[in-house]
Order: structure tokens, then C-alpha cells, then sequence
């Protein structure tokens, strides 16, 4: 049972007046990370009640478990559970932010380089809006098509194939030429024959082009080997192995990688002013990517039972890793011709401002959407 469907009893009889108070403390400590009183929302928000109403409304939010007193004297902050039903009933979505988000990003990125690159230039746009960490996941190759294959020759034995996938990751593999017993040869026949040899790979290269480009890679073995044959005979052997160690190649990477920007940010919270209570969470980003990519990205596909939704929001304890346990983790997805292979999250303390949180995931991930389908097309 998740959370939010724990919550649905203890929640459903909330008035509106309960909600608009839940909704001030929240978005009060939000702003200030200070325990919220009644006064202070009286004061501050337009609720049009006292605030002996108002601290009767918090006392009932606090037994639902909703707010509670980090200490007897103190106000009240929200739990993980007040948090969940702030972002899942009560949030308005913040169109301004996403506009400025989607702005940004078409004004500042450059698609000419790497796409490694790119990314990694778009993550640190994200956390500097967003003032939280950033993750992007690269597009995921299972079942990223060919994009270019080349032929190189390294020297009179041996060819390089050099593959681009339409995730832009590259593979190469080293065969060999068939021995061709020769007599000794002079430096202009040598290089002759090498002229010849470079002609005959520039037109395999463009046919295995021809036949082969926006298949997937997991398919590149099943080429015509007799067509092969009659245009190509004594390369048959060496391309058939090269696909198929091209193959197993893209079947065997680990594709784990999470580009990070803003782990500073997190430092100025004052969530992790304490070394102790930081280094954990730094130690899972940056040396266990293995461990923390389940959570940022979920390709699994949507069903009528189990509809996706288009934001992932994991809060506090929903977060089963411990070091993510006082985080929130908002991800959405981002696809490639309607196929998921990548994903955009924020991850910050629960004290975050999910509206703009939202916002920056749903926005970048739409924005990656559309770019990585039209580079693919």
C-alpha cells in the first residue's frame, strides 16, 4: 500500500478551511524552514479566521498525522504524509515557471556537439532554476537504432567499424581482412592496393548503410549475408562477425549513467548544514549510480491496471534508499519515437517547492522529447 492510498481515510473528510490552513504551513515553511503558529498564519495569510480557529484546524491536521511540533514549544511543520496530500490535492501549477523553464532551455542548449554533452549543459540550467539537484539519465540504446556505420581501414590487415546509434552512442569493433599470399610488393603497389582497399570500404560502408540504417541494433545481424556475398565476397565473413560482437556489445553495456548537476545546492539547506547528514546522500550519487538509477528511471510501460503518471513524486520515506529518506524525488520521463529511454528528476530536501519541481521535470522532459524524436527522424 502506498502512501497516498494510506492516507486516503484519515484524509477524505478534511474541510476546505483544514486544507487551506495545511496548504499555508506548508508553503510558510516551504519559504522559511521555520516551524509554522497559528499567528504567524493569521498574520501573514488571508484566512479569515482567528487564530484560536486556525490553531484548532492545526491540532486536527496533527492528529492525522498530517503537521507535527519538531518540539513542545514550537510550531508545526508538515510530515511526509502532509507533504503527499499537499502535492497530490492542494498545488496549483505554476505555468510561469514552466514557460521561463522551456525559454531556457531552447535558448541555451546547443544539439551540434555530443549529446553527452548536452545534457550534461541542460542539468546544470535545470539546477540553477530550480535550486536542486539535478539528474538526467543518457537514452537508454536497448532498442536505439542505427544511425551511421563506417569502415576504417588501420592497416592492410585489419578494419575498424566505427557504429553511431540515434542515442548517439558509439561502438567500434577490429576484424580482420582475409590473408591474400603474396609476393613481396614495392611501396607503390602497396599503396595502390591500399587506395583500392579504402575504395572497396567506402562502398561497403554506404552499403551496409543502405541496408542497415534505422534498423534496431539488436537486429544488425540478421543482414542478407547471400546479397552480402554476391557484392562483397571476401568481407562476408569478417562483417557477419562484426555485427554480431557489435550486437553483443550494445546487449552487454551498463547504461547507469546520471549526469549530475547542483550537489552544491544542497549544502545551503538547512536540511544538511551537518557534514553526517549529507555525506551519505553525496556518496549514493556520485559512487553508487547503480543503486539510485531504479528510482530515477522506470521504462516500465503503462497498463490499464496501472496507468503511468506523468510526474514521479517519491517523498521522505517513499524513498526506500536511507540516504534519500529526508529527500523528495520528482522524475518524469522523457521519450524517444512514444518509447521511454531516459528520464529528468530534482531531488532536494522534502522542504522543497514542488510546484516548480514539477514544473522543471515535466517541462525538460517534454523538451527532450521533441528534440531527441526530430534528431532521430
Amino acid at each position: 500500500m502506498s502512501l497516498s492510498d494510506s492516507l486516503t481515510e484519515s484524509t477524505v473528510g478534511l474541510t476546505g478551511r483544514q486544507e487551506h490552513i495545511l496548504r499555508a504551513t506548508i508553503r510558510h515553511y516551504v519559504a522559511t524552514a521555520e516551524p509554522v503558529g497559528s499567528k504567524t498564519l493569521a498574520r501573514d495569510y488571508n484566512l479569515s479566521v482567528s487564530s484560536a480557529t486556525i490553531r484548532s484546524s492545526m491540532s486536527t491536521l496533527e492528529r492525522a498525522g498530517l503537521l507535527y511540533q519538531p518540539h513542545t514549544s514550537a510550531g508545526r511543520i508538515p510530515s511526509d504524509s502532509g507533504y503527499r496530500v499537499y502535492v497530490d490535492r492542494l498545488l496549483d501549477p505554476n505555468d510561469r515557471y514552466s514557460q521561463a523553464i522551456a525559454q531556457a532551455l531552447i535558448d541555451q542548449l546547443d544539439w551540434n556537439g555530443s549529446i553527452d554533452a548536452t545534457l550534461r549543459h541542460a542539468a546544470q540550467i535545470l539546477s540553477r532554476l530550480s535550486g536542486c539537484i539535478t539528474l538526467i539519465t543518457l537514452p537508454q540504446p536497448d532498442g536505439a537504432r542505427l544511425r551511421h556505420l563506417q569502415l576504417v581501414r588501420v592497416d592492410e590487415h585489419k578494419v575498424m567499424a566505427i557504429v553511431v546509434t540515434d542515442a548517439y552512442e558509439t561502438q567500434s569493433v577490429l576484424f580482420s581482412l582475409p590473408d591474400e599470399a603474396s609476393a613481396a610488393v614495392s611501396d607503390k603497389q602497396r599503396k595502390q592496393r591500399n587506395e583500392q582497399l579504402d575504395h572497396e570500404l567506402t562502398i561497403l560502408s554506404n552499403f551496409l548503410n543502405a541496408h542497415l540504417r534505422d534498423r534496431p541494433v539488436s537486429e544488425l545481424t540478421q543482414l542478407d549475408r547471400q546479397e552480402l556475398g554476391r557484392e562483397f565476397q571476401k568481407y562476408t565473413d569478417g562483417i557477419a562477425l562484426m555485427l554480431t560482437e557489435l550486437v553483443q556489445r550494445f546487449a552487454t553495456v551498463t547504461h547507469s549513467h546520471i549526469t549530475v548537476s547542483g550537489l552544491s545546492q544542497v549544502l545551503g539547506q538547512p536540511e544538511f548544514a551537518e557534514t553526517m547528514q549529507v555525506l551519505p546522500l553525496m556518496n549514493l550519487i556520485e559512487e553508487q549510480p547503480d543503486r539510485l538509477f531504479p528510482f530515477v528511471f522506470d521504462p516500465a510501460p503503462a497498463t490499464e491496471t496501472a496507468p503511468k503518471p506523468r510526474v514521479t513524486i517519491r517523498i521522505g520515506a517513499e524513498n526506500s534508499l536511507e540516504p534519500m529518506q529526508s529527500c523528495a524525488l520528482v522524475s518524469a520521463c522523457y521519450q524517444r519515437r512514444d518509447r521511454p529511454v531516459g528520464s529528468v528528476s530534482v531531488l532536494g530536501p522534502t522542504r522543497m517547492l514542488y510546484e516548480n519541481a514539477i514544473a522543471t521535470v515535466e517541462t525538460a522532459a517534454a523538451y527532450l522529447s521533441q528534440t531527441l524524436t526530430a534528431i532521430a527522424t
